[in-house]
């Protein structure tokens, strides 16, 4: 799917230089208040944001300040 969001251009730039860096630091944001609400999964965050395992995921959100909280099914599948 495909969004469009309209912004002035000084605050678009603001956010990145170029189009193609709007675009991924919409994406990013988006990732991070849906994990955030409870609303996305690692695993859908993943997928959005092209990552290949799950721990650049991690590193993403510690990165913005997100610590996910360990659970034990987690750690065991982790493991």
């Amino acid at each position: 799917m495909q969004v469009t969001i309209e912004l002035p251009e000084d605050i678009a730039n603001q956010f990145a230089g170029d189009l193609s860096g709007l675009s991924r630091a919409a994406t990013e944001a988006l990732a991070i208040e849906g994990i955030r609400s409870g609303k996305l999964s690692t695993g859908q965050a993943r997928r959005m944001l092209g990552f290949q395992t799950r721990m650049q995921v991690d590193d993403f959100l510690k990165a913005h300040g997100i610590y996910l909280p360990l659970t034990t099914p987690s750690v065991e599948h982790d493991a």
